[in-house]
């Protein structure tokens, strides 16, 4: 029994880690994209261009922060392996 239990608490706590370096929280906005983007300025484009054809208003900010929709986030890059193929992931956490 202490087994069972054990194995529970310890897959619960890897789920909530993994849902929090994942960005998956109320308020974020998760981007994923297929192209890899290696020139900051064309990265923070890309994100603009995606957030403003989603029907956004979007302001960079700079120094990795972004004004979405007046609220302010900051910019958080992850590496992602979705099936085999790298993607690169953007997690705009919402900046409390």
């Amino acid at each position: 029994m202490f087994i069972i239990i054990s194995i529970l608490i310890i897959s619960t706590v890897l789920f909530l880690l993994f849902n929090w370096l994942m960005g998956y929280k109320k308020g974020n906005i998760i981007i994923d994209f297929d192209k890899r983007y290696f020139d900051f300025n064309e990265y923070t484009e890309a994100i603009k261009k995606k957030l403003e054809d989603d029907g956004r208003e979007v302001n960079y900010k700079g120094n990795g922060k972004f004004q979405v929709d007046g609220r302010d986030y900051l910019f958080i890059e992850r590496n992602v392996s979705m099936g085999g193929v790298p993607v690169q992931r953007i997690i705009l956490k919402l900046d409390e």
